[in-house]
């Protein structure tokens, strides 16, 4: 299966660090003074700030990242100018892949220069954990302990741990959402638990709790109990509204497809409406979903079971939800598919802009759809290798920014 992928032979990856190699030589404008003498003028001294902000606009972010290691002007400028992130010309999300492990250690993958960065994130101890991502941050809630949520710019390392939310210290699923402004690059957390009741089988209560950046506090958005159902691990927001995967618990009979989505809009936050009465049903029979946000848009990647088979997957489609109603964008080829390798019935699955990465958890293959081209393409092999047999891989997709902090 490896021969349906691409050549990886040249692939290439740089420390994140190593990135802030020194530049060039400046360039050197010489003239002529009455024919006999010759001055020497630096470039950077005769090119204003403004110029040098419209420039840098037009740079890919590993480039701007070496730009600010050729001196403290340069360095200023890229970090501090409002118009440059304003301004500057599209950045694709990187995807950050890391195995299961004691450390925070993987490789980021740049699709526009189509390279791997060694890359190392705070306040991951391994990679159980739950992550979402918005306009250059990142926030994480640990696995073990689900009141453990911090939040990072992967690129300089700014970082932060926040209040513990209220509610259920051991939910049973927890999913996490992240929203963030970028002219004010304010942000909001969304915390999704859900709590079997102790003692009745059927009954599962769902809470919401948003964490506010400007006001430093949680609050406790809403609270219902579903019966045959709970919530998961996999949540979104777009255009403001919160949504959710749920899953049938099985006790009141088989329901087909065992999974649902939930809407709740977070700027109305209204009570009056129960979410289960509003929840609209996937596509066909997943084994597994995994919701993205791609300009506000929300889009379901899922893994389609087999016929009467809903525990195996048999193929991986896409689809994007209008006026609650799906619409099929595409099903990835089968020489995609079988690509992978052996493929279980879970993956992970993550997006912004128009990319969206999938990748198995049980190998580091990674493979991208451009949803702007409907096109599949496979990304440069991942520096990091298996070392035995049931070694599991993971990663997230994030925006790479130098200018938004924690």
């Amino acid at each position: 299966m490896v021969g349906l992928m691409e050549d990886h032979s040249s692939w290439d990856y740089l420390s994140v660090d190593h990135i802030k190699t020194p530049a060039s030589n400046l360039g050197v404008v010489s003239g002529a003074n009455n024919g006999s003498k010759e001055f020497s003028v630096s470039l950077d001294a005769v090119v204003p700030d403004d110029i040098l902000e419209r420039i840098f606009t037009f740079f890919p972010i590993a480039s701007m990242i070496r730009a600010t290691a050729v001196c403290k002007r340069w360095y200023g400028i890229i970090y501090s100018s409002r118009f440059l992130w304003t301004h500057m010309s599209p950045q694709r999300p990187w995807y950050f892949m890391f195995t299961c492990n004691e450390t925070a250690a993987g490789y980021a993958f740049d699709p526009i220069l189509r390279k791997w960065y060694d890359l190392e994130l705070p306040y991951i101890v391994k990679s159980c954990c739950f992550v979402s991502s918005a306009c250059g941050l990142v926030c994480f809630i640990d696995n073990d302990n689900r009141n453990a949520i911090s939040v990072c710019n992967p690129i300089t390392k700014n970082s932060k741990r926040l209040l513990e939310p209220p509610g259920e210290t051991l939910p049973d699923y927890s999913s996490i959402a992240m929203k963030a402004d970028r002219l004010s690059h304010k942000y909001s957390i969304t915390v999704a638990k859900s709590k079997q009741i102790p003692g009745d089988f059927a009954r599962w209560d769902f809470s919401v709790y948003i964490y506010d950046s400007w006001s430093d506090t949680w609050v406790t958005s809403m609270s219902e109990v579903f019966i045959g159902w709970r919530g998961g691990d996999d949540s979104v927001i777009c255009d403001g509204v919160l949504y959710c995967l749920i899953h049938a618990t099985g006790v009141l009979g088989n329901v087909n497809p065992r999974h649902g989505l939930i809407m709740y809009d977070l700027v109305g936050r209204s009570f009056e409406t129960s979410l289960m009465q509003t929840s609209i049903p996937v596509p066909c029979s997943l084994t597994c979903g995994r919701l993205v946000n791609l300009k506000e848009k929300l889009v379901l990647v899922g893994g389609i079971a087999k016929h009467n088979r809903p525990d195996i997957i048999k193929g991986i489609g896409i689809w994007e939800l209008h006026e609650k109603q799906w619409h099929e964008i595409t099903r990835m080829p089968h020489k995609f598919f079988q690509g992978f390798g052996e493929f279980d019935d879970v993956f992970a699955c993550s997006g912004t802009d128009d990319l969206v990465y999938i990748q198995s958890y049980g190998a580091t293959a990674l493979l991208i759809f451009d949803m702007m081209h409907k096109q599949w393409k496979w990304s440069m092999k991942c520096p990091v290798s298996k070392r035995f047999p049931l070694q599991l891989f993971t990663g997230f997709c994030f925006e790479p920014r130098l200018d938004i902090t924690t």
